[in-house]
């Protein structure tokens, strides 16, 4: 009889239950007929539509059209920290100094999460602002794309409360695109072969 040492005998052992596991999901889609299989894929549909209906409520009422945003950089440190889930809000009020905005400029594909630094009134109505990550030396007019300043049209929304590090998960999905696949993948075949 072979001698493990403990900790091999535990790695050969969940690797065992992790097998069975893996072949009774695959046993139980096999036992489904075509009509479980449609029911389960509806409600995976409904499960879908229904985070979407969520996501549109949070758009009208937060008059955001990112109305939940992910930190991505630590440039708002330590106030907030990547992977933070921000909830922001959009409102015609006037904008002030030490506010946190997300802003998006023609040209950039992230949006970027910064403070208000300076806020000018122009005499025709339009406001411009300038604005700086709290753990950044320097203003952001190098991320303008060679804009002066930034206008409301930029501004995408202001923070009006966190989550923090919830938001990690979406990090690690765009660094690892391929973990994003796996998930959606593994979620979609828990729906399709749970019965209940």
């Amino acid at each position: 009889e072979p001698h493990y040492w403990r900790g091999d005998h535990n790695n050969q052992s969940n690797h065992t239950l992790k097998m069975e596991g893996i072949q009774g999901m695959f046993g139980s889609l096999q036992r489904m007929d075509k009509r479980q299989i449609v029911q389960q894929v509806v409600s995976f549909g409904l499960i879908v539509s229904t985070a979407l209906m969520i996501w549109k409520s949070l758009m009208i009422v937060s008059g955001s059209e990112s109305p939940i945003v992910v930190v991505l950089s630590g440039s708002m440190e330590p106030h907030y920290w990547r992977g933070d889930l921000l909830f922001l809000y959009q409102s015609e009020e006037d904008f002030e100094i030490g506010q946190v905005v997300v802003f998006q400029i023609n040209g950039r594909e992230i949006p970027i999460v910064h403070r208000i630094l300076e806020v000018h009134q122009r005499e025709n109505g339009e406001v411009d602002l300038l604005t700086k990550g709290d753990n950044n030396d320097i203003h952001d007019r190098g991320l303008y794309n060679g804009l002066t300043w930034i206008n409301r049209k930029h501004i995408m929304g202001r923070a009006t409360g966190f989550l923090p590090y919830i938001g990690i998960i979406t990090i690690l999905m765009n660094d690892y695109p391929s973990l994003k696949y796996a998930m959606i993948g593994s979620l979609l075949f828990l729906v399709i072969v749970n019965r209940e």
